[in-house]
């Protein structure tokens, strides 16, 4: 590979080294280098979601962050999520079709819960304005976010 370099990023909790080239995409080097291939290609241009990953606590679109730019932050990809509560409410509440949409609502939806525990249904509906799904599931997927929320609020109440 010309023009590259190496770089080490902390994926899931681990730290995973690879060559990159200067303008290459985190998404780009998630799937072919690191081999996870949750976060799909969309758009490639930040308007879909389908790409959607945490990094810092934050959804962030991967096809707009440079690889370079994730070095010295957490990045957490849907393959870190390990049975969390929104994948078992996506499979309850069938907040799913097709399915290629799905680990970028599921990687929002996650995020949302951990910044806005309290989110109210208006809320919840600007955070799911930044992914699309072509197969309309948008009431399927509310209805499992807000069981979520509404289930870890009876838990700390």
């Amino acid at each position: 590979m010309n023009n590259c370099f190496s770089l080490t990023l902390n994926v899931n909790g681990e730290e995973r080294s690879t060559l990159v080239r200067p303008a290459e995409t985190l998404l780009n080097v998630l799937r072919e280098n690191l081999g996870l291939t949750g976060a799909k290609p969309g758009c490639e241009n930040g308007d879909c979601g389908t790409c959607t990953i945490i990094v810092d606590g934050l959804p962030m679109k991967s096809c707009l962050l440079l690889s370079v730019e994730a070095v010295n932050r957490e990045i957490t990809t849907i393959e870190g999520l390990c049975d969390a509560p929104i994948q078992q409410a996506f499979m309850k509440h069938w907040a799913f079709q097709c399915g290629y949409c799905t680990p970028g609502f599921i990687m929002n939806c996650h995020a949302l819960m951990m910044n806005k525990p309290e989110a109210d249904n208006l809320t919840v509906e600007n955070w799911l304005q930044s992914n699309i799904c072509r197969c309309t599931g948008y009431q399927e997927i509310k209805e499992a976010v807000l069981s979520v929320l509404d289930t870890a609020n009876k838990e700390n109440a």
